[in-house]
């Protein structure tokens, strides 16, 4: 299929790209590059600089790649940063959307896969999560994402639209041969900070609370590769075909892992170990988050290929062992 990935120079969104040239479709990057990069972009891939939110510059690029399905990673994702500019959140992850979803029903395009969260669910009823439960967002983040999912419905019912919704866990990693990875500024994620305070290149990681009621005292957190996450936004295209579909995936291993396991896995790899202190607990972190990924793995037929925390772990070692200044290294 011609396929364009709006967003397609950020993190997970560039390994989506390559995923689909791997496939065999043809491929075309609709990104602001605010935060992707360019350098992430393969070569004879063409990159269309623009805003989501600017219709016009979408619709050209939708024209010009004859694009048939749209699959959407643009948007601001640090939960802190949306709880002080919850305004910024709302024009970038909402108003702006709606950009895009009116370019494509004006050039005819009626097939998208939607980015969205975990943080949909706010703090979650039961473990593991699974689709069916409330979803009470405690952050503007993800409140944004479902008022999109929202508004998607309505398309659907309304227009034709045919979409699938990944409810994302917590990406991680980097590909296997180490062209692209996670550079992040400022670098929030777990993983990459791990690594960074271990190699010397920051402070010591901070652990947010050792009290909880898991087993170690630490949150625990579902982590899935990013080449696997990637790869089920490809899964589901077939099932867009019939217009009107509406589906929703949790996407995640449903294995969890605490702060504290994954600072022994980076050690256990990176053979040094990880420096780190106890800090206090953040406002508004459950003490659990993990997927009932059931129903992906029953409708799409996904599995995660990395199926442990070291060999997800390992992939993000090589990359910020070769890139210690992530693209422009």
């Amino acid at each position: 299929m011609n396929v364009l990935v709006v967003g397609g120079a950020g993190y997970i969104g560039s390994h989506c790209v390559r995923q689909a040239l791997a496939a065999g479709h043809q491929v075309a990057v609709l990104d602001d590059l605010s935060y992707g990069h360019a350098g992430s972009v393969p070569a004879g891939v063409r990159l269309f600089r623009a805003d989501m939110g600017d219709q016009a510059a979408v619709r050209a690029a939708l024209r010009e790649s004859s694009t048939e399905v749209v699959i959407d990673f643009a948007a601001y994702t640090n939960v802190g940063e949306s709880v002080q500019q919850p305004e910024r959140y709302h024009e970038n992850n909402v108003v702006r959307t709606e950009g895009l979803l009116q370019a494509m029903l004006a050039e005819g395009v009626s097939k998208l896969v939607f980015s969205s969260t975990c943080a949909t669910y706010g703090i979650p009823e039961r473990m593991p999560m699974s689709e069916d439960l409330s979803q009470k967002p405690i952050n503007p983040y993800g409140a944004t994402k479902l008022a999109v999912e929202r508004r998607l419905t309505e398309l659907a019912s309304g227009h034709g639209l045919s979409f699938a919704a990944f409810r994302y866990f917590n990406a991680a990693g980097a590909s296997a041969d180490g062209a692209i990875g996670e550079d992040h500024s400022p670098e929030t994620h777990l993983i990459p900070l791990a690594i960074a305070a271990a190699l010397g290149r920051r402070p010591p990681l901070k652990v947010f609370g050792t009290d909880y009621p898991t087993p170690d005292g630490t949150c625990l957190r579902d982590y899935v590769h990013v080449d696997d996450l990637a790869r089920a936004h490809l899964d589901v295209l077939p099932k867009l075909e019939r217009p009107g579909q509406a589906l929703f995936y949790n996407l995640g291993t449903g294995t969890p892992y605490s702060v504290r396991e994954v600072i022994a896995s980076v050690g256990r790899v990176l053979g040094r170990p990880v420096p780190h202190e106890v800090a206090p607990r953040r406002e508004g972190d459950p003490p659990a988050l993990y997927a009932d990924a059931s129903k992906v793995r029953r409708e799409l037929g996904w599995s995660p290929r990395y199926d442990s925390l070291d060999s997800i772990v390992l992939t993000a070692c090589h990359w910020h062992l070769a890139r210690p200044n992530g693209y422009a290294s």
